[in-house]
């Protein structure tokens, strides 16, 4: 995993963590510190977080963006 994709999955967490429990809002509390101070994460820290991403951040197919697009540019002429 690069430090791109390390850093984008991080920060697509922190905007879940309302809906995680205290233990999970630990873990990515201190998987941000860690991307702050440019720190790589450690093997069960990578675990943790790659686990953490598939439970709270849903991708949206192609289809589903295409829909809210049309649904913004319809109206506006």
């Amino acid at each position: 995993m690069t430090r791109v994709e390390q850093h984008r999955m991080i920060q697509e967490l922190r905007d879940c963590v309302s809906r995680m429990n205290r233990e999970e809002q630990y873990h990515v509390e201190m998987m941000l510190k860690k991307d702050k101070d440019d720190e790589d994460l450690d093997a069960l820290s990578v675990k943790k977080m790659e686990e953490l991403h598939t439970k709270y951040v849903k991708k949206k197919s192609k289809q589903q963006a295409e829909e809210a697009w049309r649904k913004l540019t319809v109206g506006k002429k």
